[in-house]
């Protein structure tokens, strides 16, 4: 699967896990790459990998640092993944410093991006937005609560773009992953490793590529053809309660 036109993609997040699976999978299939998160050590390492890629500092968070970083680049293709979740317990034991956390970067972050980018698609009459949801935007767990609703934020953010943008040659998909074995769980759990690894312990996650497949797929359709919404699971898994484990 080909892109046409050395596109420009840019991939919010992509230090890590499927931020950075998608903008390898991108980069391979011919777009031009514009790499975006906080830590700028990994995002120079990964250009370094990928010829003819860019870099950009960016906390999604800051509305006017992205309004100025991207409102005058011509992108043609937006992964907004950026996110992240904090904490696994119930809401009467929430820490709202997390939950601010969580909804500005989730929430807010994906609102600030599209609010810099989404005008420049439109004036050109194409582009493809590609929103990184969850199947936690679909069923809620336990323990999930406020990144539920974060997810479930971003579904709805994707209708209303659909909506509000519809019919002028852009095209809007959600992606929304089951377990993906990245550094999520880590990031969760305030970088304790044993308690990460038990997420994933007997049984076998996706991988961030096989979410990175899925966008290229999306991506890469006729102009006529948009993929609205993709849910992937891994096999082993059939809700976000249920998992089979060995």
């Amino acid at each position: 699967m080909k892109l046409k036109n050395n596109p420009l993609a840019l991939v919010t997040g992509a230090s890590a896990g499927i931020g950075e699976a998608s903008a390898r999978a991108l980069h391979a299939a011919g777009a031009q790459v514009l790499l975006a998160a906080r830590r700028t050590d990994r995002l120079q390492a990964l250009a370094e990998e990928l010829p003819g890629s860019e870099t950009v500092q960016l906390d999604v968070r800051d509305a006017s640092a992205v309004q100025k970083a991207l409102q005058d680049r011509a992108i043609d293709i937006a992964v907004l993944n950026a996110g992240l979740a904090r904490g696994a317990g119930p809401i009467q034991e929430g820490d709202p410093a997390d939950w601010d956390e969580m909804l500005d970067t989730n929430v807010k972050g994906v609102l600030h991006c599209a609010r810099a980018v989404l005008p420049g698609m439109l004036d050109r009459k194409r582009g493809d937005m590609v929103l990184l949801g969850s199947v936690a935007g679909r069923q809620v767990y336990p323990g999930g609560n406020v990144y539920n609703a974060s997810k479930f934020a971003v579904h709805a953010l994707y209708q209303a773009l659909r909506l509000d943008a519809g019919g002028r040659g852009v095209r809007f998909t959600t992606l929304d992953p089951g377990m993906v074995q990245t550094e999520f769980a880590e990031v969760r759990y305030r970088g304790d490793k044993d308690q990460a690894k038990a997420v994933y312990d007997g049984m076998q996650p996706l991988a961030p590529e096989d979410v990175a497949d899925a966008l290229v797929y999306a991506v890469t359709r006729p102009a006529h053809v948009n993929v609205g919404e993709i849910v992937l699971w891994p096999t082993c898994q059939s809700s976000t309660r249920d998992v089979a484990r060995t």
